[in-house]
């Protein structure tokens, strides 16, 4: 498992109609507040501000094609040639990291051929590196080449 330590985050909320809204940075526009984007957006967090990966170079919530079903990503980071580099799915606290969780990582993986797969919760993170068709754990997440 990796260790994630969230730098301290006073994220942009607001209630509109009786529902909390929050500011995704990455995204630039105001997002219903469910609690896998609260994780979604903790993560974001760590990645731009702890790990510097470049906010310009991650997706949140892109549609992708597998055969012919259209699916949504959490979170993508592309390399600097803006080439797929991680892929990280998001799920709730309350939500264990399962082998079915991971799975579904790996099926958007079809498409995208990243050579990092993240699966968190916002409480426990895993990561993996593709290495010949297995998987290989990680003890933290990569640092971004430059």
């Amino acid at each position: 498992m990796i260790k994630i330590v969230y730098p301290p985050y006073q994220p942009k909320i607001k209630q509109e109609q009786g529902r909390e809204f929050i500011f995704d940075e990455i995204r630039k526009h105001w997002i219903i507040l469910t609690p896998e984007e609260w994780v979604r957006q903790n993560f974001l967090q760590y990645l731009t501000r702890v790990k510097k990966y470049p906010a310009s170079l991650i997706a949140v919530e892109k549609e992708i094609q597998l055969g012919d079903l259209a699916k949504r990503f959490d979170i993508v980071v592309y390399d600097r040639n803006t080439r797929p580099w991680m892929i990280i799915e998001c799920k709730e606290m309350e939500v264990a990291l399962t082998e079915q969780v991971l799975n579904q990582a790996l099926r958007y993986n079809i498409t995208l051929n990243v050579p990092f797969i993240v699966i968190t919760n916002g409480t426990d993170c895993y990561g993996f590196a593709g290495n010949h068709g297995k998987l290989k754990d990680l003890d933290e997440l990569p640092e971004y080449e430059e």
